[in-house]
């Protein structure tokens, strides 16, 4: 598993977000201080404070280094 830290602070923003974690196969959680919410999920995301930079973790079945290109803006960094 690979963690990275993303801000995805507006509803536009979530959207572009999820449309480019669905072109992948694989798992992906969003994690918080006492959440964890299916990436790939609009409304699990919006159950988030999006204010703050939140944990993306990815998961062994999914191609790392493909997927934090296609999230490049997206990560804090």
């Amino acid at each position: 598993m690979k963690e990275i830290t993303i801000n995805v602070d507006s509803i536009n923003k979530v959207k572009e977000f999820v449309n480019v974690l669905n072109t992948f196969d694989g798992d992906f959680d969003l994690i918080t201080e006492r959440y964890v919410v299916d990436a790939k999920s609009i409304m699990g995301i919006f159950s988030l404070d999006i204010s703050k930079d939140i944990k993306l973790a990815i998961h062994d079945n999914a191609p790392a280094d493909k997927v934090i290109a296609a999230l490049d803006s997206f990560i804090v960094k």
